[in-house]
């Protein structure tokens, strides 16, 4: 990949624009109570601090969705200053007069943090993907005419947002030289590891609610003969079951048909047709029966029941596919792992994985939430930082922000 490295350019003395993406989990106080993409973007924060850059951060958190998480970089400027061992002060400004300002004040080894960049309209992420701006009309955007001028270079160790169009994504690089971080790089070659040549067997597991993120993947993997066979749980599994003729009874139905994940049920069809026993789809699932777990084997469906996890004997057939393979990424929870009593699949996987001798990622937000609850991180070969860029790389698509960077200024 054509795209340098922090490490390989002049960075002292210089200022630097560094674009991580450090959107974290908040509680409803406003503090921040997961530090894993703070803590991932740290190597090349300190190599341009250490190195005598003069360094300012662009980064966003929270959505216009999300209320409760769209809130000022302050916390994460404090969290910074801890790690770092330096002071790194946050201005609640992105690109007017008084950052301006500040900005030409830094001197070699010290950053600042800019005001949210979702606090700008032409960053907000209301829609699923951004209009790709060409490079005339990305540097009239008012992020990049204001803030360009000021930089010898922009960075951005952001893979987790790669996504998106961003201006503060793609539009920098038409006007600044640009280099990558290392956590940009390590989330490449990690993900790459899946789709390129890897070890056999290789397993992928799909659960959450999130179908539409699955069969972007699936039909890559599949159509490449990446895939030896695919796990499924959570709403993916109750679609599979529907597609293959399984009654799960109205309520299920109803649920899935509200969430709009019946559309799905044609390419279900074709995908259990066109690639037969590559799919793996759940033999019991688990109920809520008078305030305790229960389950139920497929063949004593249709049962009018909310479906809340897969059955023990899924999870023992689960664990010995799991341990059969050499390759394994995982995204999704098989179920409603916040209730202990719907945990146990959710728990089973991540245990097998654990014991596995295998090559294994996991990805997505709420699996590396639910992964911190149940295993160590070391369970695992690589922990992704990305969730909606994740599944763009592994379906094959080209992500904005690679394309950008092949594409900066010299």
């Amino acid at each position: 990949m054509n795209i340098k490295s922090v490490d390989q350019v002049n960075v002292k003395n210089k200022f630097v624009l560094f674009r991580p993406d450090i959107n974290s989990p908040v509680n409803k106080e406003g503090k921040i109570i997961n530090l894993n993409r703070i803590n991932q973007t740290l190597p090349t924060l300190n190599y341009l601090l250490n190195n005598g850059a003069r360094v300012a951060i662009i980064a966003h958190q929270g959505d216009v969705l999300d209320y409760q998480n769209l809130m000022p970089l302050e916390e994460h400027a404090k969290e910074l200053s801890k790690l770092t061992g330096k002071n790194i002060s946050y201005i609640d400004d992105v690109c007017g007069d008084y950052a301006i300002e500040q900005i030409k004040k830094i001197k070699p080894g010290e950053a600042i943090i800019l005001g949210n960049l979702r606090y700008l309209s032409e960053e907000m992420s209301s829609f699923e993907e951004y209009v790709q701006l060409n490079s005339e009309e990305m540097k009239k955007v008012y992020l990049i005419r204001r803030l360009a001028p000021l930089f010898d270079l922009y960075v951005n160790d952001a893979f987790a947002a790669a996504h998106r169009a961003a201006p503060s994504m793609t539009g920098f690089q038409t006007l600044l030289p640009s280099a990558a971080g290392f956590l940009f790089f390590k989330e490449y070659t990690m993900l790459s590891k899946v789709l390129s040549n890897p070890e056999k067997p290789v397993t992928f597991i799909f659960g959450g609610a999130k179908v539409s993120d699955s069969f972007s993947i699936m039909e890559k993997i599949l159509a490449d003969n990446i895939a030896d066979r695919i796990l499924t749980c959570g709403l993916l599994a109750q679609l599979m079951h529907l597609a293959f003729g399984t009654d799960l009874g109205k309520n299920n139905k109803r649920f899935l048909e509200k969430k709009n994940i019946l559309i799905y049920l044609d390419k279900a069809k074709e995908l259990l047709e066109k690639y037969k026993g590559k799919i793996i789809v759940p033999v019991d699932f688990a109920y809520n029966k008078d305030g305790e777990r229960a389950e139920l084997a497929v063949f004593e469906f249709p049962k009018d029941i909310d479906i809340l996890d897969i059955g023990e004997e899924t999870i023992e057939l689960y664990r010995q596919w799991i341990l059969d393979s050499k390759t394994i990424f995982y995204n999704g929870p098989a179920g409603v792992y916040e209730d202990s009593r719907f945990e146990k699949g959710t728990k089973g996987i991540f245990n097998a994985i654990a014991k596995s001798d295998a090559f294994s990622i996991i990805g997505g937000g709420d699996t590396v939430t639910a992964a911190k609850k149940f295993v160590p991180e070391s369970s695992f070969s690589y922990i992704s930082t990305a969730g909606g860029a994740m599944i763009q790389f592994l379906s094959g698509k080209t992500l904005p922000l690679i394309s950008a960077m092949l594409n900066s200024k010299k």
